[in-house]
């Protein structure tokens, strides 16, 4: 009997260290399976729309357009600049990469330019500009190979040569006014809403130029919700918001270019490459809805 107490013993801690593993185990399973809820949690809870967005308020205004006119300062009708503080003329990528931007996320400082809007011959600046950056148009599996932007693409969308409605893309609504029919030329919003101007840039890109020489054909839009053979590359889609402080009688009004049917944009792309990538990867391919910062909503 001696001798068995101490055997008696050691089997008592053994079943002892067998139980408080397994309970060790246990609790490490229940660690990694409430980790791996957690981590699920957002991704169920996520607004399933494929965009992200910048907002980036008016900077400047100058009758330069570093695409079309390039080094040549003054030939262009008056432009809005919105984003890096720096465009003119003579902007290229090195110059846009070394400013400072408007935008929230801070981090775009790529340039968007407009037609400058007049009311009575009175420069009119939007008070709300987004530019939103969105997977549609196209199938969902086209969405998830979409593409970042490259660095330095530049486009230009729209027609501002445009001699009558059906020359153009452009559209015009009234904010908190979805009665009005929108259209391709001004209309009339009734007091206390705002004019807004809505246009969509291309989104399949030939793979090789980030310029051409009409400033568009290196781009292409969709075509029965496919990037057509000549321009097989997904790319986001950029989508111009601005909304004007104006309402009532279009007939004061005016864009730089002429009538709101010659409404065009312009974009010069310089998102730090890795950044531009990311909400590609995060927001555009899962189909999730991100806010300026490139993280779900």
């Amino acid at each position: 009997m001696d001798r068995a107490a101490p055997l008696s013993g050691t089997r008592r801690r053994l079943r002892l260290a067998t139980a408080i593993g397994a309970l060790l185990a246990l609790l490490g399973t229940y660690a990694v399976l409430t980790a791996a809820r957690a981590d699920a949690a957002p991704v169920a809870n996520v607004i399933r729309v494929a965009e992200f967005p910048a907002d980036c308020p008016y900077s400047h205004r100058l009758p330069d357009d570093p695409i079309i006119f390039p080094g040549l300062p003054g030939a262009s009708h008056m432009h809005s600049f919105f984003g890096s503080r720096v465009t003119n003329a003579h902007t290229d990528l090195a110059d846009l990469l070394a400013s400072t931007s408007t935008c929230n996320p801070r981090v775009d400082v790529s340039s968007y330019w407009v037609p400058t809007l007049y009311r009575d011959n009175v420069p009119v600046e939007p008070t709300i500009v987004t530019f939103y950056y969105l997977g549609e148009g196209v199938r969902s599996d086209i969405v998830a190979r979409t593409e970042p932007i490259p660095q330095g693409l530049r486009i230009v969308a729209g027609n501002a040569r445009a001699t009558g409605p059906n020359d153009s893309i452009a559209r015009w609504s009234c904010l908190h006014a979805g009665h009005v029919p929108p259209s391709k030329n001004f209309v009339t919003c009734p007091a206390g809403t705002m004019l807004e101007s809505y246009l969509d840039f291309p989104q399949c890109w030939n793979g090789r130029d980030l310029d051409s020489p009409d400033h568009k054909s290196h781009l292409a839009y969709p075509v029965n919700q496919a990037c057509p053979a000549t321009h097989p590359v997904p790319l986001p889609k950029l989508r111009q918001v601005l909304r004007y402080p104006v309402n009532g009688d279009p007939a004061r009004l005016r864009l730089a270019s002429g009538p709101g049917y010659t409404m065009h944009g312009d974009f010069f792309n310089a998102w730090p490459v890795e950044e531009m990538a990311r909400r590609v990867r995060d927001c555009i391919r899962p189909v999730i809805k991100c806010g300026a910062d490139g993280r779900p909503l």
